[in-house]
């Protein structure tokens, strides 16, 4: 069978790249680690992947703010081949660092074109949350999550991750189009606040898809969770026949088949 191909995009400041590769390879896909500069001098032709994966880490060490030089890159420098590549179907996930560089180049939510209208922003907090969470998953378009259905686990580890959109009618179209792919919450998939909901997001948004579903972002890292032993209570904590971070990577996967 043939394996869907994986886009890994790395820089300087990436360091969850190879969990990342791991977790789409334990999923039946073939990945691969490009550092955005081999993209945009050619070195590779993001039309021969499947599916784009941005990964968590601190590009380019979060100067200016977390995502944001990597962001102005996918618009400046890759925007043709990244437009071609989301006009063809095919998937694109960003994890933390990459759930930020997704918002603000304005591909996510995406009701915009390239127009930034959310923003991850400083936790209320003020200080880098590291711990694990609980999240619901809502009734949405995402192809990512779909079929989920229950109160999944995943580590957080973030400094920069309270989701604000622009306005009050850019988070109503995020809602009402069913956007909203993750929710922060707690155990028994109630309404969550400080600690379970370790930012401050509005309406506890963990994660979004733009209206296709194929473009998602999270905050949270399901590249941590695709290992019963990755559970912080190892095999006995374990509420389902497989981890919980691996779900998200297998319905990509299966959905990226579709392409081959």
């Amino acid at each position: 069978m043939k394996k869907p191909r994986v886009c890994i995009l790395r820089t300087a400041g990436t360091n969850c790249d190879a969990e990342t590769a791991f977790a789409f390879e334990l999923s039946g896909a073939q990945a691969e680690l490009v550092h955005v500069n081999v993209l945009a001098a050619g070195g590779r032709k993001l039309d021969d992947y499947h599916i784009l994966a941005l990964p968590g880490g601190f590009s380019y060490g979060d100067d200016i703010a977390a995502g944001k030089v990597l962001a102005n890159e996918l618009r400046c420098k890759l925007r043709d081949s990244v437009e071609r590549f989301i006009s063809a179907g095919k998937l694109v996930i960003g994890i933390c660092n990459g759930f930020q560089i997704l918002v603000k180049s304005g591909l996510l939510p995406g009701n915009a074109q390239w127009k930034q209208e959310a923003s991850l922003v400083i936790n209320d907090s003020s200080k880098f949350e590291a711990r694990w969470v609980h999240l619901r998953i809502p009734e949405s378009v995402c192809v990512w999550t779909e079929g989920i259905g229950r109160v999944i686990y995943l580590p957080v580890a973030h400094g920069e991750g309270k989701f604000m959109a622009a306005d009050t009618a850019s988070l109503r179209c995020i809602l009402d189009k069913k956007q909203a792919a993750v929710t922060y919450c707690n155990e028994d998939g109630s309404a969550a606040v400080y600690p379970a909901n370790p930012n401050g997001s509005q309406a506890d948004i963990a994660g979004i898809c733009d209206a296709t579903g194929r473009i998602f972002g999270l905050m949270p890292h399901p590249e941590r969770h695709v290992q019963s032993s990755q559970h912080p209570l190892g095999e006995g904590g374990r509420k389902s026949a497989e981890s919980d971070g691996i779900l998200i990577f297998k319905n990509g996967v299966r959905y990226a088949r579709k392409l081959l």
